[in-house]
């Protein structure tokens, strides 16, 4: 294209910054893809495309590798598509309930390293937040670099409970602020701060059970019941930062109080507390959830008779999310999940019964892989996805000597 038909900073300048930052927005979204996935995604012409491309490579933001070694086919190599790894790095940081979790990686979605510390209930904020800072030197580096290609980078953080974001990007509302600007502080960079049960659904989608999956609804059944919404690769939060708050649609209507002030939410009965105070009413003894899934792994009936209510009640709540939203994949997560087909076989057998004939066969339930490294990894995955766009990026100057 001749360089006289548009002016500096023009509109084809523009149109062409905007595919470019599509091609780079995606492969921070989703990691590596070859050229054939990116081409379905960003919705380009095959010349276009690789035109983009090939001045992204040029420039060093994105680098080519070849595809994992598989069975061998005729033609050409299939190549990857990658954010240059040694660009920076992402941090996450999942404050849960009486431990600290962090995860880091690269640019190029490459998990770097996770490291976990347990602490007393009741550690204050300012000592849960200095140890952080010491587990993410121990996964990091003692010097830091968040940076995406010179562009200032961020640091995930997942907490428990409702986390309301205000204003725009992730601004928590009430003393989750201060927790925001202290970390901040800490770590020299912006903090993007969410509830960890959402982020365990992003990480779920980025390098767990539902890897490669656009579309996805991920629920936790710990000793509370929440989840996250995942659509397009992007976490869905409502108008207020609230949404994915499943524990608390009605699973048994005039069923018993729940904490959020309703009754008969999914929580009252499929939560770790509410499936142990079931079984020790049908006769069961267990003073904690992984006696109760020994004794199901074990053939006590009043054990799997239990787990049994509760998926089938599970089972009914998702399939309502489903007929609504639409995500193909399901992931099950926390510690009544390890219970296996115990639980997942009477969730499955719900979603059978209750998806729509039409989207039945494309749903598909599995149980989640990431453990409890999910929050933190989650976090990386926010701070990948929703981080500055590349800066090493070609500027206005490049782009009209490119096109």
């Amino acid at each position: 294209m001749l360089s006289g038909m548009h002016t500096h900073g023009g509109p084809l300048t523009q149109l062409r910054r905007g595919h470019e930052e599509s091609v780079l927005g995606l492969l921070r979204r989703h990691g590596p893809q070859s050229r054939a996935e990116l081409g379905r995604r960003v919705g380009l012409s095959r010349t276009t495309l690789y035109d983009i491309v090939a001045t992204l490579v040029a420039s060093g933001a994105v680098v080519s590798s070849a595809a994992d070694p598989g069975p061998r086919r005729r033609g050409r190599p299939v190549e990857r598509l990658s954010l240059d790894p040694s660009a920076g790095q992402a941090v996450g940081v999942d404050f849960a309930r009486r431990a600290v979790h962090v995860a880091a990686a690269n640019v190029a979605h490459e998990v770097t390293g996770s490291a976990s510390a347990a602490h007393p209930a009741g550690l204050s904020w300012r000592r849960r937040v200095a140890l952080a800072e010491e587990l993410v030197g121990s996964v990091a580096g003692k010097t830091l670099r968040l940076t995406t290609l010179g562009t200032a980078g961020a640091v995930g953080v997942g907490v428990v409970g409702p986390v309301r974001l205000t204003g725009e990007g992730h601004v928590p509302d009430g003393p989750l602020a201060d927790l925001a600007e202290l970390l901040g502080e800490r770590f020299g960079a912006p903090v993007l701060l969410d509830n960890n049960t959402r982020l365990a659904a992003l990480a779920e989608c980025s390098w767990g059970a539902a890897a490669g999956s656009p579309d996805v609804l991920y629920l936790r059944l710990s000793h509370g019941v929440g989840g996250g919404l995942v659509v397009n690769g992007s976490l869905h939060r409502g108008v207020d930062g609230l949404a994915g708050e499943f524990g608390h649609i009605t699973a048994e209507p005039g069923g018993r109080p729940c904490e959020c002030g309703g009754s008969g939410c999914l929580e009252t009965v499929a939560s770790v507390g509410a499936v142990l105070d079931a079984y020790r009413a049908g006769g069961g003894r267990a003073d904690d959830v992984d006696t109760l899934l020994a004794a199901a792994a074990a053939g006590d009936r009043v054990a799997l008779r239990v787990l049994e209510a509760a998926g089938t009640r599970t089972g009914a709540v998702l399939a309502s999310v489903v007929n609504a939203v639409g995500p193909l994949v399901i992931v099950l997560g926390g510690e009544l999940a390890a219970a296996g087909d115990a639980l997942l076989g009477p969730v499955g057998r719900a979603l059978d019964a209750h998806v729509l004939p039409l989207a039945r066969d494309g749903v598909t339930l599995r149980r989640a892989a990431l453990g409890e490294a999910a929050g933190a990894l989650g976090g990386v995955a926010l701070a990948l996805h929703e981080s500055p766009l590349l800066a090493r990026y070609p500027g206005a100057d490049d782009l009209e000597e490119a096109l």
